[in-house]
């Protein structure tokens, strides 16, 4: 799925070398989607609205597709073909969730021919968009159609308790039966438009084992780069403000719990990121790389399919810039470190891998060459968290806003404290000085000191006035305590009061 970050690279400029999937030409693909799908929405019209039931995730119907033609389908170019439609009911409900309404599904898918992306993963899938840019369709391999078959239940409860994520919102799954060669389809959201132009496109999974965008990735006109090279070119992060910062941290945690509940594993947060730039808007507008843009009708189709609604939370710009260009295509305002003013496409993608015996025996063969914490095959609840803890910490970050730094307070109030602590020192450093000096000036007038003491023999009463050993003791360390600064600037006067009291 990772390749809808091919916007615009199409391969309409490659019609001499028309891609083939599993020995049949993508023209003869996109021309039996067309038909197949024309046939079964419409058929399933004339059923009545129910409530869905448990046997309905499983049912399967087909239907045979001649080249001529027959009562039931038109006729058509391609070689025969059947085409089976996996829980038709099921997947109505989700349609219906999202408020797509029938006609406007056959509309997209049907009206135009679907447009070839390239692929820039090692899947080997084709990809197709609408010319609406509403729709991705995707070639999916057996074990992937047969694990969401499984997958539906918990699907279905998951989406009635909250259409707003960021997990593919799937509306069908499809299969095409030619020549003996089974080509399974399923019909998504559209995670990056192609009409709005993606300047940097990355496909995440938190972890650094060779994830970084090969050379001839890097070649192409719309590379998909991976997280060693986000880690290089956004090494700061992508800002917002604190409701949008909170909205998204919420959405992510809550779809990667779900994800770990189904044992699921190896998925990637596709994120496209386009520059508002109003003179790079100029000049793609003078120079229309997509004929969707034009085609796209002014109000949006499907609900909770934009970045902006998929996540918890309306999400509000701080800065302006969704007043500033009202047809932002749902994208979610952002900073980057330099201050750029940026619009963010994003969605979770190839969800549909298990964490099965395969998978396992592949993470205990890399843990043992490299280190297991890094590669991206891992158990399900580690993967999770690692890749909560990548979001959070390297790639998502919260805009802080500019208030006094309490360190700042800290070190005022400390420089307080010191003023106050040298004042109450200062004044203990000059009561000393006093009683010293009045000490002083008794001890050189001994004859003063010998009529106490004459008269203290003539008066057994009177008791000398020289303080005890303990109050001496305690006055000496009450002061040596308290006098730490003053000490350095008067030394020599305690040995000279000492050999005085002596």
């Amino acid at each position: 799925m990772s390749s809808a970050a091919e916007n615009g690279d199409t391969a309409s400029g490659k019609q001499n070398e028309e891609k083939t999937y599993k020995k049949t030409a993508s023209s003869a693909i996109k021309g039996a989607i067309q038909l197949g799908i024309g046939y079964t929405v419409g058929n399933l019209t004339s059923k009545p609205d129910r409530d869905v039931l448990m046997q309905d995730f499983y049912v399967v119907e087909s239907v045979f597709l001649p080249s001529e033609g027959s009562n039931l389908t038109p006729a058509h170019h391609y070689p025969d073909f059947r085409f089976k439609t996996y829980a038709p009911l099921a997947f109505r409900y989700f349609r219906e969730l999202f408020g797509i309404k029938p006609d406007d599904y056959l509309y997209s898918i049907c009206s135009e021919p679907l447009i070839e992306l390239s692929n820039p993963g090692a899947s080997g899938s084709l990809f197709f968009v609408t010319s609406d840019d509403e729709f991705i369709i995707k070639t999916v391999q057996h074990k992937e159609a047969e694990f969401l078959q499984k997958l539906l239940p918990g699907y279905y409860m998951n989406l009635n308790q909250n259409p707003r994520t960021l997990l593919p919102k799937f509306y069908g799954l499809y299969c095409m039966q030619s020549g003996g060669i089974n080509i399974r389809i399923v019909v998504m959201n559209n995670v990056l438009p192609c009409s709005m132009k993606m300047h940097f496109t990355y496909d995440l999974k938190g972890s650094t084992y060779k994830r970084r965008a090969s050379r001839k990735e890097r070649e192409k006109s719309n590379p998909t780069f991976k997280d060693l090279d986000f880690l290089q070119d956004m090494h700061e992060g992508l800002y917002f403000d604190t409701e949008t910062y909170n909205a998204l941290m919420k959405t992510l945690q809550r779809d990667c719990r779900v994800l770990e509940s189904f044992k699921i594993m190896d998925y990637s947060l596709l994120l496209g990121i386009h520059i508002f730039d109003h003179s790079l808007k100029e000049k793609e507008e003078e120079n229309p790389q997509n004929v969707p843009d034009a085609k796209r009708s002014g109000t949006q189709k499907v609900l909770y399919s934009t970045a902006m609604e998929s996540i918890q939370g309306p999400g509000k710009s701080g800065d302006g810039i969704i007043t500033e260009n009202p047809d932002t295509m749902g994208g979610i305002p952002a900073k980057s470190h330099k201050g750029e003013k940026l619009l963010l496409f994003m969605g979770i993608i190839d969800i549909l891998q298990s964490y099965r015996l395969m998978k396992k025996l592949e993470h205990s063969w890399k843990a043992l060459v490299y280190d297991g914490d890094t590669v991206s095959v891992h158990r399900p609840s580690f993967y999770a968290d690692r890749f909560l803890k990548f979001m959070n910490s390297r790639v998502f970050k919260k805009i802080q806003a500019l208030k006094s730094s309490p360190s700042k307070k800290r070190c005022n109030s400390i420089a307080a404290l010191k003023a106050t602590s040298q004042e109450i020192v200062s004044s203990i450093s000059q009561d000393w000085k006093d009683e010293k000096r009045d000490l002083l000036t008794e001890g050189q007038s001994f004859s003063s000191l010998d009529e106490e003491a004459l008269g203290s023999r003539h008066r057994p009463d009177l008791v000398p006035s020289t303080p005890s050993l303990f109050e001496a003791a305690s006055l000496a360390t009450t002061i040596s305590s308290s006098s730490l600064y003053a000490n350095e600037h008067c030394p020599h006067d305690r040995t000279t009061l000492y050999s005085n009291s002596k």
